[in-house]
């Protein structure tokens, strides 16, 4: 279930966000989460003595308001807006080519994770198709993937992907218990996508790992037992 724009207020609208600037009042509780999470943000990376060393935190500063913007109007509207995901595209390209300076194989990781992250989100839209004649997700989700891609790298990208469906089945399912949604209801999934990337960004990928691999054992064994 996708929303579509007036075609005059697609990609590349004049104002940009015009669309959703009637939707949204000045939200305090949305600048108090901002200003708790850059303080996070410099408590997790801290501040170097360089620009290069500080570009992780510097890049994931600019992405909080967007990965914020895109739980907002995606639960709101069941969509996440292009020109939002293009931004941070280009956003994420411009730190791929600052990185490209001092190490061209954190650049080529970036844009692996582009592809990874974007690819994995097509082919299950495509597949959910196949399938069931529907999307299983919106292109939306497949674009914001991609984008995110280029921040969190090959590696990365593929631990917000798996945190994300994790996330969104668990929750998905209080939903429904808690009768919020119902079962032809739909839920839209940039949100669960935004709290795999928080997650990603402040745990330490060890422990990240070692979490979803007792998880997945767990699940295993269980399954071997019934």
């Amino acid at each position: 279930m996708n929303k579509r724009l007036p075609e005059e207020k697609k990609v590349f609208s004049k104002d940009l966000f015009i669309e959703y600037k009637n939707e949204f009042k000045p939200n305090y509780i949305f600048m108090i989460i901002v200003s708790l999470i850059y303080i996070g943000l410099l408590y997790r990376y801290g501040l170097q003595n360089s620009f290069i060393k500080n570009l992780d935190l510097i890049k994931y500063l600019i992405l909080t308001p967007m990965l914020l913007s895109v739980v907002v109007i995606d639960y709101k509207l069941q969509i996440i807006p292009n020109r939002l995901n293009l931004t941070m595209f280009e956003i994420g390209l411009i730190f791929a080519f600052l990185h490209s300076f001092t190490d061209v194989a954190i650049t080529i990781n970036m844009l692996l994770g582009m592809l990874a992250g974007g690819g994995i989100f097509l082919l299950i839209t495509l597949l959910g198709g196949l399938v069931y004649g529907k999307e299983a997700m919106g292109l939306g989700d497949v674009k914001l993937m991609g984008a995110l891609g280029l921040y969190f790298g090959l590696t990365n990208i593929i631990i917000v992907s798996l945190l994300s469906f994790l996330i969104g089945a668990i929750l998905s399912i209080l939903l429904l218990l808690f009768k919020i949604k119902k079962m032809d209801e739909y839920i839209p999934f940039g949100p669960f996508i935004v709290i795999g990337a928080f997650i990603t960004i402040f745990v330490p990928y060890s422990i990240i790992v070692n979490i979803l691999l007792n998880i997945f054992t767990v699940g295993l064994y269980s399954r071997n037992r019934s």
